[in-house]
This record gives structure tokens, sequence and C-alpha cells, in this order.
């Protein structure tokens, strides 16, 4: 056996034990949730196949059948909520990456204590539980909270915000903002000055430095830090749960019911298996990122 094939048979072997766990403990459940969605209600599905109602099944190992699909994609109530989901992912991703870039240019750009304590304090809610910041949110948006409390003090009406679509866009926004925060950060501080300088001397405005050299350059954080709002967001439960309305819900939420209050479990795995394959398409963008990343480098 030569010297490089022993070289990376090493390397396999140490890379293996993580993998293996991965395999075992997420791959290896993915798989049986999968089989159950196509009406695989045999073996490691038999214990929750038993208490289910209103479940579509094969006869045979080697059959599978769409037809839980069609039911879930055939009822009005996902079909509402899968586009309010798609929605809320989509406006948290955009406003979580325009903030993360204007405070990252801000940071970049102003190099004085106001800019220094906005990007310590735009990393705050990483620290801060998100049961607890989902809470604050609901008391702070509600009917009786504090914003119409102190709008009132002056005669005036403020929105409510409890319980709806926005506040759960404001608590994904909240969640999400600080890594975005420190991926778009560090990308626009690795832009070079002279760069920026050399854009400036050649007569180019604040707007075109911006487009033409840094955005370029920090594509690759803001890609990431997309891809990671985007893939947490699909499948959010803890801040749509505690301060979205009743109806429409977020996916999230609607699998817990189905599951728990509908004993639906078969319908609840479809919903899964549909979030993981929108994620898939988040996280290709994330993949390619990295290997452009790693082009760029020299690395491949």
């Amino acid at each position: 056996m030569s010297k490089d094939v022993r070289h990376r048979l090493g390397g396999l072997a140490l890379a293996s034990p993580p993998l293996v766990l991965v395999a075992l403990f997420v791959g290896f459940p993915i798989v049986v949730a999968v089989s159950y969605s196509l009406g695989h209600t045999e073996g490691l599905n038999s214990t929750v196949a038993a208490i289910a109602s209103d479940q579509v099944t094969v006869d045979s190992p080697w059959k599978v059948t769409f037809g839980a699909y069609a039911k879930v994609f055939a009822d009005p109530r996902f079909q509402r909520d899968f586009v309010v989901t798609v929605l809320a992912t989509l406006a948290t991703t955009v406003i979580v990456v325009v903030l993360a870039w204007a405070i990252a240019l801000y940071v970049r750009l102003s190099d004085t204590w106001i800019s220094r304590a906005l990007s310590a304090l735009a990393v705050v809610p990483m620290f801060i539980p998100v049961v607890i910041a989902s809470w604050a949110i609901l008391t702070f948006y509600n009917a009786d909270g504090f914003l119409r409390s102190v709008a009132a003090q002056f005669g005036m009406e403020a929105p409510v915000w409890g319980f709806s679509m926005t506040a759960v866009v404001i608590g994904l926004v909240w969640t999400h903002l600080p890594f975005a925060t420190l991926m778009v950060v560090s990308g626009v501080q690795g832009v070079p000055d002279a760069l920026i300088e050399a854009a400036r001397d050649a007569g180019a405005s604040l707007f075109r430095t911006v487009l033409r050299v840094i955005a370029p350059l920090a594509l690759v954080p803001t890609v990431i830090a997309g891809t990671f709002t985007a893939i947490g967001t699909l499948g959010s439960f803890t801040v749509p749960y505690f301060t979205g309305p009743n109806a429409p819900k977020m996916l999230g939420v609607d699998m817990a019911d189905y599951f728990q209050a509908f004993n639906l479990p078969q319908a609840s795995v479809v919903m899964a298996v549909v979030v993981f394959v929108v994620a898939s398409g988040f996280g290709a963008v994330y993949v390619w990122a990295n290997y452009r990343a790693a082009a760029q480098s020299g690395r491949v």
C-alpha cells in the first residue's frame, strides 16, 4: 500500500466518527420518516402507525405511494400555511440581510464609538433565549402592551401586532440578525482599504464603491448569512408559536399540531419532507457559496 493511500485512509478514519454519528442519529431517522410518508407503516414505523389515523399505506415493502402527499397538498389549510411560510421566510431573509449590510457598512465606513456600540448591540439577541425574546415581543406589541400604552399617553392609537404575522417576522428578524451581522461585518471588514481608496480616488461615489468593490468581495458571507436565515426561518417553531396567529400558521407549528392535536403523524411527516426539500434549495446555494470561496482561495 502506497504512502498516499495510507494518508487518505488515515484521514478517512479520523473523519469517520462524526460522519457515522450523523448517519445514525440524523440520516437513518430521515430515511425512516420518508418511508413512512410513502406508505410504509411496518417495521420501525409500526408504533406510530398503530395509533395514527387517516393514513395512506402500501401492502408491499417494495411499493411506494404518494397518496399522503396528494392529500396534504389538496388541503386548503396546508396551501395557505405553505404560502405564508414561504412569504415569511423571504421577508425575514431580505430584512435581515439589509439590516446586516447597513450595520456592516456603517461600521466599516464610520470608525466612531456609535458604530462600535451598534455592532456590539446587534449581537446581543444571540445571548437571549428565544422563548424570552418571543414573550417580550408579544407583550411589547400586544393590544395591552408597551407600545400602545405609551401611544395612549399622547392620545394616539398604536397598531396591534401581537399574534400576527408581523410579530412573527419581527421575532424571526430578532433571532437571525446577530449571526447575519457577524457574517456580513466580517466580509465587509475583510475588503482591503487600498481597493476602497483606489475607487474613491478614481472618482467613484460611495454607492458605486459599495456596489462595485465592497459587495462583490463580501458576496460569499452575504449568501451564507441569507441561506442560514432562510433555512432557520423555514423550520422555526418557538417564535411563530408564541407570537403568531391561530390562522394562518407557519409549517413548523403546523407540523406539531398535526402530529399531536390532530393525530395525523403521516401528514406531519409529509410537511417535514416538504420543508426539507425547500431548505435543500437554500442549502444548495450555501454549498455553492462555500465552493466559490474555496475556488477564490485556490483550494479547489
